[in-house]
């Protein structure tokens, strides 16, 4: 066959113009048209869904960074107080917290009695408006100032649950006409004294800081404990995962020979990745509790189960971060004479840090809304107690800020559902501000080649 056979050979003609479209042409346009509608409708569904979550949210939890307190004087009586009249605090905690109730009933009625507020109900309705906390707080204000027995002092004491979620707009006239913790009369008192300024509704930053409370007492509740805790599982899951997972990144994709033992190794691996949290929460139970005899709700235990949760997908990342390196950076430092060590960890690790970063703390912040484990290891303990700074601190009895929501959500109170939305406001920030820092160390130590 020549030149020439093959310039003379016939060929498909097109029909009409190319400017003009025909029938294949059109078919094809409208599925690229339908196939980006798709994506358009699923991104548009996807943003729909996260705002109507947050709005959720947000209309739910913001109210629990407000609280609702009563001001009034109290005569802080030195017979009832300190029968002893020595001031001693050691004496004076003798009298519990049922001994400082009626100095605050008594005083809370002569008060709403010297504003002219006109009421028919009795001094233990009165003392219901106010919280079960508040003598708590009086008692620890005396101890910390024993001068105080003898003089009248003003406080500032929280509303009762009701009181509160009246001021909120979750409790109503109608509803407490059905409600067995608050009347219609307490509320209209509640109201008079709002219009008088002895009752006021402002900022809580008690709510981040003060412990749990009782089901009893949600306007008490707080994350404190729960942000300690999880603060300091955090601190075990980055001490061990990290050090741990980049090890055995390294060895795998730069050292380890290609052989079946390894590709089974990264078989599991993989595998680890994929499997459902609360089963690492059984083997943390059999391991660490029953085995080694870790006390349970301890941050220990809880950082040791999330690590081992955490630990496979930090190598994934770190692997692929450490493959993303191109072979001629190590080809190049080789070449110049460097060892194999040298040139994985003066070369290869830096380039590959921003990945690797990156992947660590996108797998903090997935062991730090895990609930499940955590619920199987005794996380679920009503603590009271802050526990002390590390590394005793390890080793005590604390919550975890998903396990508080899911606390919260199982009492009875309606209260504790604003408390649980405020709960999930608080773990939203730090993942926000967990996803924030990798954005930030990514862009920081990011290198082109």
């Amino acid at each position: 066959m020549t030149d020439a056979t093959l310039t003379d050979a016939p060929r498909p003609q097109r029909a009409g113009s190319l400017l003009a479209q025909d029938e294949r042409t059109r078919r094809r346009n409208r599925s690229e048209a339908r196939f980006r509608a798709y994506g358009v409708a699923a991104v548009s569904v996807g943003i729909i869904a996260l705002i109507l979550l947050l709005i959720s949210i947000l209309s739910n939890g913001l109210s629990s960074f407000r609280q609702t307190y009563i001001s009034f004087p109290v005569t802080l009586t030195a017979e009832r107080l300190d029968p002893q009249g020595n001031r001693d605090p050691a004496e004076m905690a003798s009298v519990t917290t049922f001994g400082y109730l009626p100095i605050l009933a008594q005083g809370f009625a002569e008060h709403v009695e010297a504003l002219g507020i006109e009421h028919d109900m009795s001094i233990q309705t009165l003392a219901r408006m106010i919280s079960e906390e508040a003598p708590a707080q009086l008692r620890n204000r005396v101890l910390a100032n024993p001068g105080l027995v003898g003089e009248t002092i003003e406080v500032q004491v929280l509303a009762g649950g009701r009181i509160d979620g009246y001021f909120k707009g979750r409790v109503t006239m109608a509803s407490a006409e059905r409600d067995s913790n608050v009347t219609p009369e307490q509320l209209v008192l509640a109201q008079a004294l709002a219009d008088t300024g002895h009752i006021e509704t402002r900022f809580n930053f008690n709510f981040v800081t003060s412990p749990d409370a009782s089901d009893t007492r949600p306007e008490a509740a707080g994350l404190g404990v729960a942000i300690i805790g999880s603060f300091y599982m955090m601190l075990v899951v980055l001490a061990l995962a990290l050090p741990i997972g980049v090890a055995a990144s390294i060895y795998l994709e730069e050292f380890a020979p290609k052989n079946r033992f390894t590709d089974l190794i990264e078989v599991n691996i993989s595998n680890l990745a994929a499997v459902p949290s609360i089963v690492f929460g059984i083997l943390g139970l059999a391991i660490f509790i029953n085995f080694a005899g870790l006390p349970q709700s301890a941050p220990i235990v809880g950082g040791l189960v999330l690590t081992l949760m955490t630990l496979p997908t930090i190598i994934i990342a770190t692997r692929a971060s450490l493959r993303a390196v191109p072979p001629s950076i190590r080809q190049a430092a080789l070449g110049l004479g460097a060892s194999k060590m040298q040139s994985v960890f003066h070369h290869v690790l830096p380039l590959a840090a921003p990945g690797i970063l990156t992947g660590t703390i996108i797998g903090l912040a997935q062991a730090l809304g895990e609930t499940a484990p955590l619920l199987l290891i005794g996380m679920v303990a009503f603590v009271r107690e802050y526990p002390d700074a590390p590394l005793d601190g390890l080793f005590d009895p604390a919550s975890a800020l998903p396990v508080q929501v899911y606390q919260w959500t199982q009492r009875s109170d309606p209260a504790f559902v604003e408390r649980a939305s405020g709960a999930i406001i608080v773990l939203l920030v730090f993942l926000i501000v967990m996803n924030a820092i990798a954005v930030l160390l990514r862009r920081r130590f990011e290198r082109r080649w």
